[in-house]
């Protein structure tokens, strides 16, 4: 048999055998399918597909979570930006529900006088009679504020004496000094000119009458706070006049700005130790000029009376202290001048040889004129 006849036959028989083979069983091709991924795997073609395939998944995988991340974070912003608006909007509805409208109510004080005003020449004045010592206000009617009848606080009198009346116990100088500029206080005191009357605040007596701690407001922008007893200005009490535009023969340079007295009081006149003060201007006062601001001492009915110590300003500010002695308003001499007219009543603490003068004349009932009167 020669090659050809032998592969035929071959061929053949091998067709013959495989018709002559049983079925193949279920195990027989689980078998041949694992067999056959196992070449797959094992193919070296196909492993770089699978590779690229692994390489995609795991880059769209990739891509999805950045993705879905930014949406989070994204969301999370819009989230909190919201909350802040949110919170704004509430802070702003909030301002605008606490809001309250400033009050009006300003504080204007009285204009000081003008150069031009101080030139002016002043008609010459008679010769005053003296003072005797009696109480310029002694005769005045008290007009007693309840403080429980405070209905309007529009600048009441009522209004007035409870504002003031805190910084006169307090002694609170500069506060007293700023009301009593005011306008509604100028007002209120230029109410009682001529009256014969005074506003009153305070503890009072059976009758009504002024009696305890109280303060009063007078005509000529005056003032008391202190001891009272059935009407009268009775014990430890503090008086201010406040010069507020106001010229006078003594006063029309505008040097004095004000005046007070603190100290003992008896029958509505200062009686006992006290102080009396002048507050100055002393850009008004002219070279060489001194002014007696402060006279501590005894005082009789408003008069000087006992040693008195005083000090005198000038027109740079400089202060210098002097002695005096006083009987109910004359003092005693420290030297006669009388051959000229003048005497001397206030001696230097530190030149004796150096005095105050005064005109021979006026060497009696020397002391706080503005508080007493002539019969």
């Amino acid at each position: 048999m020669n090659l050809m006849e032998r592969n035929h036959r071959t061929d053949e028989e091998d067709h013959e055998e495989d018709y002559l083979k049983e079925p193949e069983t279920e195990q027989e091709k689980e078998a041949k399918r694992e067999s056959g991924r196992e070449g797959f795997l094992e193919n070296p073609s196909l492993t770089p597909i699978l590779l690229g395939v692994i390489a995609f998944l795991l880059v769209c995988i990739i891509a999805l979570l950045a993705f879905l991340s930014g949406r989070g974070k994204e969301t999370a912003r819009d989230a909190d930006e919201e909350l802040q608006q949110t919170i704004t909007d509430y802070v702003k509805e909030q301002q605008k529900n606490d809001y309250v409208p400033e009050t009006s109510g300003d504080a204007v004080v009285i204009a000081p006088q003008t150069d031009g005003d101080e030139e002016e020449a002043e008609p010459e004045e008679p010769e005053e009679e003296p003072i005797d010592p009696v109480a310029a206000d002694s005769d005045k009617t008290a007009v007693v504020v309840d403080v429980e009848d405070e209905n309007d606080i529009s600048y009441s009198k009522e209004f007035i004496l409870n504002e003031a009346l805190p910084y006169f116990a307090d002694n609170n100088q500069a506060a007293i000094w700023d009301l009593a500029h005011l306008k509604r206080y100028v007002k209120l005191s230029s109410e009682l000119t001529g009256t014969g009357q005074y506003y009153y605040i305070g503890d009072v007596n059976g009758d009504g009458e002024p009696d305890g701690k109280g303060l009063a407001i007078y005509e000529d922008n005056s003032y008391y706070y202190g001891d009272w007893s059935d009407g009268a200005r009775e014990g430890d009490g503090t008086w201010f006049r406040f010069y507020i535009s106001e010229k006078s023969k003594r006063n029309k340079m505008g040097k004095y700005m004000y005046h007070s007295y603190a100290g003992a009081w008896a029958d509505n006149l200062p009686n006992g130790q006290g102080a009396e003060h002048f507050e100055v201007d002393v850009s008004k006062l002219k070279g060489g000029e001194r002014i007696l601001q402060n006279v501590v001492g005894g005082f009789v009915d408003g008069l000087y009376d006992g040693e008195l110590y005083g000090y005198t300003v000038n027109y740079i500010g400089t202060v210098e202290e002097w002695d005096g002695v006083a009987s109910v308003g004359t003092f005693t001499l420290w030297r006669d001048m009388s051959a000229i007219g003048e005497c001397s009543v206030w001696r230097n603490k530190d030149d004796h040889d150096l005095c105050l003068d005064i005109d021979k004349s006026e060497n009696k009932n020397q002391g706080i004129e503005e508080l007493m009167k002539k019969e």
